[in-house]
């Protein structure tokens, strides 16, 4: 397209949606240049990982070229996508939708995601722990000033409960034998656990009796039978 010097041009801008995957600002310039001269472009991009949204516009010289490349490239297949081009009428054009485009843009270096994946401190987990339940009290807080009787667990009731420190005059506690048997709660098992231990080391003795009352024992009731069948009968 040829235009007069004096005659002047009034820019147009054409909405361009799916986008392919890998095609960015320099790709999308070199390509639209075929049909005119391209002032600005922009591609929609996500604040907190810097991958394209799909979406962009293009601004040309002319709002004559803008018009054609709109009529000819909507539904047009390019890398297995059909594009979507639309012409934008100068009312609906904001005056910052290229507002820093001409800059390089640049990948966000620490994005959200990364952010939230990365290792945490204990003292950052605290913290991190400390400002959920306080925001959680706070909404308690604001559900009982307006009268809403609403009970959930929240974070509270995912927070490990801290165990109780058994007193040493629990354990040395004795159990008797005639009282009936206690409830298998962990007190009883570690005060069972404890007696076990002290009665494992406590030595044992087992008395034996002297040598000399084995070996008489034996023979003593050899001699009363000898004697019984050596004694000679009564006559009747």
């Amino acid at each position: 397209f040829s235009y007069s010097q004096h005659e002047k041009l009034t820019p147009g801008v054409i909405y361009l949606g799916h986008i392919p995957r890998g095609l960015f600002e320099p790709q999308l310039q070199e390509y639209f240049s075929q049909f005119g001269t391209v002032t600005r472009l922009r591609i929609s991009r996500s604040k907190k990982t810097g991958n394209s949204k799909g979406y962009g516009f293009v601004e040309f010289e002319s709002d004559e070229v803008a018009k054609i490349v709109a009529d000819t490239m909507n539904n047009y297949l390019f890398c297995e996508r059909l594009l979507k081009c639309e012409f934008m009428p100068p009312e609906k054009v904001h005056e910052n939708l290229f507002r820093g485009s001409e800059k390089s843009f640049r990948k966000p270096s620490h994005p959200a995601v990364k952010r939230y994946n990365k290792k945490r401190t204990p003292q950052e987990k605290t913290r991190m722990t400390e400002r959920l339940l306080k925001n959680e009290k706070r909404l308690r807080k604001r559900l009982a000033e307006k009268g809403i009787d609403y009970d959930f667990p929240g974070f509270a009731a995912q927070m490990p409960q801290k165990k109780k420190n058994v007193s040493d005059s629990n354990l040395n506690v004795s159990v008797d034998s005639q009282a009936p048997t206690p409830a298998c709660t962990p007190t009883t098992l570690e005060r069972r656990k404890s007696q076990t231990a002290e009665s494992d080391e406590e030595e044992i003795t087992i008395k034996l009796p002297p040598a000399s009352v084995k070996s008489t024992a034996p023979k003593t009731k050899k001699t009363v039978k000898l004697q019984k069948k050596l004694k000679p009968k009564k006559p009747k």
